[in-house]
């Protein structure tokens, strides 16, 4: 893996609040607060033995306040960005023989404040979008019209994701709940509607305190005082885990919380299966790896009974940790980025390279070698593992502490690291169930 911060002009070195990557082309879309979309082409360091860097192509020009979110559509033939004061816009892609142009097509009206974040159905015909104003709402994205709007959250909804199977939807929001949303169609005149009703709230857990009768709740996740925009969650490809970030986690009611993302099984969507402890900074956002992976065979102690290996970023506020479902610790670790908080995540079609924005103005470019990542099965239509999370407890190191500890840092000079399987970590870090 190389790479690192690309010192170029991204947005007028404003701040770079999202990005995300033409599953088809490989384009890389950011968007910030200068209020534009900019498309940028990946240009690969493989062969000089260098950093992948980008090259600017186009800008998108509409948007009249900080663009927020964006997102391309499954096809790839359309293009949606939310933006502060309610604004969410449709592109769509015009191809000729000599030439490729995104052009305006229509705006979504409706949420009254900024919209923080979106996601597309896996068909591409709707789309889910979380808002200031509190609520989510299920649009026709042919249309443009509302289908449903999902109120329920007491404060901003910073992230949404739509499970790929279209069950569920989830929402994580600065009330510190994540809502699961189930799919009940409801009939009307003959014809069947989209209907999503709240099945799950994920927000408090039992304490563990050992030889006490009573013991209390604590919250799962950080309150509005939070230091960011963003809470971005996301559905494994498979559809079989649901990774939630903004964790934090108290083992007693009187012990010190630690910064985690926590794991929810589609066994079980009532409450979180696993944690992954140890960041020393909150964790603003997750994304999966679009692709799934076959097995190495090199860690039989796995809390993740898959007969493949799918692969996950988690990012804190200015550090990045990778992680695959075969292994307990992460398999990269970049640390002290940037200067200011991490907005968003994107993964390439082909898993080659995954990008970061911050507000620091600027974006984080990694790039992976031929099959470094591993040898690349099922690229399209991912089968539901019918497989539970292992609830057993066994420890593992997690080589954390060292990133942890630069994370805390001022000077954001990269730092990468891939943990040796057989060298035990200055400090224990162990994932944890959660009983």
């Amino acid at each position: 893996m190389k790479g690192g911060t690309v010192q170029i002009n991204w947005h007028d070195t404003k701040p770079v609040l999202t990005l995300d990557f033409h599953p088809l082309s490989g384009i890389l879309a950011t968007g910030g607060s200068d209020f534009d979309i900019k498309l940028w082409t990946m240009n690969s360091g493989e062969e000089h033995n260098k950093g992948p860097g980008a090259t600017y192509k186009t800008s998108l020009c509409y948007h009249t306040s900080a663009v927020n979110v964006l997102r391309f559509s499954p096809s790839g033939e359309q293009l949606a960005s939310g933006a502060d004061g309610g604004e969410l816009v449709m592109w769509k892609l015009h191809s000729t023989d000599a030439s490729e142009m995104w052009k305006f097509l229509k705006t979504f009206t409706f949420h009254r404040k900024d919209v923080l974040d979106l996601q597309w159905s896996t068909d591409g015909a709707y789309l889910l979008s979380g808002s200031v104003d509190n609520s989510c709402i299920i649009w026709d994205a042919n249309k443009g019209s509302v289908l449903q709007i999902l109120e329920g959250h007491y404060h901003y909804v910073q992230g949404v994701t739509w499970d790929p199977m279209s069950k569920f939807v989830a929402s994580l929001s600065s009330d510190r709940t994540c809502r699961i949303y189930v799919s009940k169609p409801s009939k009307a005149k003959g014809t069947e509607r989209i209907n999503y009703t709240c099945q799950h709230i994920i927000s408090k857990v039992e304490s563990q305190i050992v030889n006490e009768p009573k013991s209390g709740k604590s919250f799962l996740f950080h309150d509005e005082t939070l230091p960011s925009f963003f809470r971005r969650l996301d559905w494994s490809p498979d559809g079989t885990f649901l990774l939630v970030p903004a964790g934090t986690y108290k083992q007693t009611p009187g012990s010190e919380a630690v910064n985690t993302a926590y794991i929810v099984s589609r066994e079980d969507l009532s409450r979180p299966a696993l944690m992954l402890p140890g960041a020393s900074r909150p964790i603003v956002a997750v994304r999966f790896c679009p692709l799934t992976y076959s097995l190495r065979g090199q860690n039989s102690s796995t809390f993740f009974n898959l007969p493949y290996r799918l692969i996950f970023a988690v990012a804190t506020m200015n550090s990045l940790y990778i992680y695959d479902t075969e292994s307990v610790e992460p398999i990269a670790i970049v640390a002290g980025i940037h200067y200011a908080a991490i907005t968003d995540i994107a993964w390439s079609f082909d898993g080659k390279y995954i990008a970061l924005s911050s507000q620091d103005g600027y974006c984080t470019l990694l790039e992976f070698g031929n099959e470094e990542l591993g040898s690349i099965i099922h690229p399209s239509g991912f089968p539901v593992a019918k497989k539970k999370v292992n609830d057993s407890t066994a420890g593992a190191d997690i080589g954390m502490a060292d990133a942890a500890r630069k994370e805390e840092k001022q000077e954001p000079s990269i730092q990468v690291t891939t943990p040796a399987p057989n060298k035990p970590a200055k400090r224990r870090i162990t994932p944890m169930s959660i009983d």
